[in-house]
């Protein structure tokens, strides 16, 4: 490993369990030297975070909700107390109704609209927010998407839609915070075997339909994630900013399936 993250230090926010995205990035962090903060929320995603921290050395955790206000405060003010400033913060945090992932889009709640827009969405506005308090010298604030935010994916359905406003919620903060030197970016990796991906109707389907298409026949795997994140915390990400970076195998260039699974 080169140390490209070595004097670094970082919030990672999102880990459910070894195969979520946030945990591929978290390794290649600490792999590259980066001194991390993990946030859980409540005790059940807490003893499934903390043995995974555990073999990274020592590292902070704090149970966080991201719609807590409190919560948040007593985050933020706990990194700074501890740690004086962040280099960079990943949100790796959505949600929605799993009952409301198997239907018809036009069938959206508006309970659920609204609770998956404010958390897959605004959340990262105030993360972001908060997080500037702490990058005097500039940063990176990273966060995760998806195609079915500009393709209609079976199933997604609101889902896509907030994460098609995260993304427009990148752009807009990268103009805001880049003269402060901090960078903002998201990554959008294909279908994953995640705890977030199963609660999508069909994601077998879905897993197996772009692996068999992408051009390198294969899905992103959480390494490749990973070190497309430490590239964008870096200083090699230096001048990259309001970018959603496809980690996808090249499924996103396809304008059908290969001719062998039309």
């Amino acid at each position: 490993m080169a140390d490209l993250m070595r004097g670094k230090r970082g919030l990672i926010m999102g880990v459910a369990n070894e195969r979520s995205i946030a945990w591929g990035i978290a390794k290649a962090m600490a792999a590259e030297g980066a001194e991390l903060a993990f946030t859980y929320q409540g005790e059940a995603f807490g003893k499934r975070v903390k043995p995974l921290v555990e073999t990274l050395g020592e590292n902070i955790l704090i149970d966080c909700d991201v719609m807590n206000e409190a919560k948040m405060d007593a985050t933020f003010a706990e990194l700074g107390d501890k740690w004086g400033s962040l280099d960079f913060v990943v949100h790796a945090i959505a949600y929605s109704d799993r009952s409301e992932l198997t239907g018809r889009f036009i069938d959206t709640s508006l309970m659920n609209f609204t609770n998956s827009m404010a958390i897959s969405c605004y959340s990262l506005i105030d993360v972001a927010r908060r997080s500037r308090a702490l990058m005097p010298n500039g940063g990176t604030v990273l966060t995760m998407t998806y195609q079915g935010s500009h393709r209609v994916t079976p199933y997604y359905n609101v889902m896509g839609v907030a994460k098609a406003a995260l993304e427009s919620t990148v752009l807009y903060l990268a103009n805001d915070l880049g003269p402060e030197g901090i960078r903002v970016n998201a990554i959008s990796p294909g279908p994953m075997k995640t705890l977030a991906g199963a609660a999508i109707g069909g994601a077998r389907k879905t897993f197996k339909h772009t692996e068999i298409n992408a051009p390198l026949r294969r899905n992103a795997a959480l390494e490749s994630v990973g070190g497309t994140a430490v590239y964008l915390a870096s200083d090699y990400g230096a001048d990259t900013t309001g970018e959603i970076i496809k980690v996808d195998g090249g499924f996103h260039v396809l304008g059908m399936p290969q001719t062998d699974n039309l």
